[in-house]
């Protein structure tokens, strides 16, 4: 353990944060969208000092066989050495892969997008979505800044512009909006002795032994649930995690 895990620790055991927050408190929260060109969305995030790029492109492809009138989604993620010293270039490793699951399974349990309106020929040709996440700078918390990130890519995005008879796609006409019909938003508790705080800066994230992720739709209904970590985790926590989550999302998904 070290030093500053030290005082993290024994800070949580009072229920209190090295930076003053408290336990539900994320920290500034920055949304900026449009900012790459050549996408049909973009994202930037920042949550304190972690910061999230997330990009949608979209083409077109196949359906899957066992859904022929629906569109595809796609969510990759990239932990790049640019964003912090412990990740290596290479083939994405379990905890990028983790990442881009969690996000993935929050937009598509929530239906956010209606995949049924990317259907161009059943069977033959559908709109293929793809959420690209990279973080710029890991300062803790990388999966709600990917989350909140990919909301906005995907409020924003646009359909680019496809001639049936060319099959070609024009990137550069972009007009109708891609359809949504939900913006779901993770919030992560991260556990510290025995009590759970959102948004862990990384000390924090460094010194929990759990993460308990909830994603709401607008609603307020939960449409995933993530648990990482080997700490257990009590029902009267759960309840917790997910009113607070449903109140925390909402001003959030405000800000989109």
């Amino acid at each position: 353990m070290t030093f500053l895990s030290s005082i993290v620790k024994n800070l949580a055991e009072e229920g209190k944060r090295i930076d003053g927050r408290k336990a539900d408190e994320f920290r500034d929260i920055e949304i900026e969208t449009g900012i790459i060109e050549n996408a049909e969305g973009s994202a930037r995030v920042r949550l304190g000092k972690t910061e999230v790029i997330v990009g949608v492109k979209m083409d077109v492809g196949e359906p899957f066989p066992d859904t022929p009138d629906e569109g595809i989604l796609m969510v990759g993620a990239e932990l790049a050495p640019i964003s912090h010293p412990d990740f290596e270039p290479g083939p994405p490793r379990e905890d990028a892969i983790e990442l881009a699951r969690v996000v993935d399974r929050g937009i598509r349990e929530s239906h956010a997008i209606d995949t049924k309106k990317l259907c161009i020929k059943e069977g033959e040709k559908v709109w293929m979505v793809f959420v690209d996440i990279q973080p710029i700078n890991h300062a803790g918390n990388l999966l709600d800044a990917a989350g909140i990130g990919a909301a906005a890519a995907l409020a924003t995005a646009k359909i680019p512009k496809y001639d049936s008879k060319t099959e070609a796609v024009d990137n550069k006409e972009r007009k109708e909006k891609l359809p949504l019909t939900a913006l779901p938003i993770p919030v992560s508790f991260y556990k510290i002795k025995e009590n759970m705080f959102v948004d862990a800066s990384l000390d924090e994230e460094d010194a929990s032994t759990l993460r308990f992720t909830v994603t709401t739709k607008d609603n307020g209904n939960i449409c995933a649930v993530q648990k990482s970590g080997s700490e257990s985790i009590s029902m009267e926590e759960i309840k917790n995690a997910i009113e607070t989550s449903i109140t925390v999302g909402k001003k959030i998904r405000s800000m989109l």
